[in-house]
């Protein structure tokens, strides 16, 4: 078994391309992106690493770039599903204990201000944190070290 996989988790059974029912809307070879199940907003997307990687608090200093890797996938599938204001977007994850999947997962919701009124709440609370908020996060991170 690849050991930066846990055979238990759905997102890395996604990510191996096993998950029958999932479809893959974009992929490279560190990420796939595909739609969440239960969407918060009309356009609603999951990008994930390959990599089993617990949450952003399990993120280090060095991370930057995997979250701005993330991002820029999940803008992209935004732009090929025809969202064309990318400044009515949110881009975030979720912080522990909120996390339903315990594998790191970018939320791409769009648009924002067209959140379901069930997912306000999901979506704009502390517990979810944007790219931006979660690089700089990292940025401090690298501060300390």
């Amino acid at each position: 078994m690849d050991e930066s996989l846990d055979e238990t988790c759905i997102f890395c059974t996604i990510a191996k391309g096993d998950d029958q029912y999932t479809e893959i809307l974009a992929e490279d070879e560190d990420f796939v992106c595909f739609r969440d199940i239960v969407p918060g907003a009309p356009h609603h997307y999951l990008v994930i690493p390959k990599k089993h990687i617990y949450s952003c608090l399990s993120l280090n200093a060095d991370d930057t770039s995997l979250v701005r890797r993330m991002a820029e996938m999940g803008r992209n599938v935004l732009k090929a599903n025809n969202v064309t204001d990318l400044k009515d977007i949110s881009l975030g994850f979720h912080v522990p204990p909120y996390i339903t999947v315990p594998h790191l997962h970018l939320h791409v919701l769009a648009p924002y201000s067209q959140l379901y009124r069930w997912a306000i709440n999901k979506f704009k609370t502390n517990w979810y944190i944007n790219d931006e908020k979660t690089i700089e996060m990292l940025k401090k991170k690298t501060q300390m070290v």
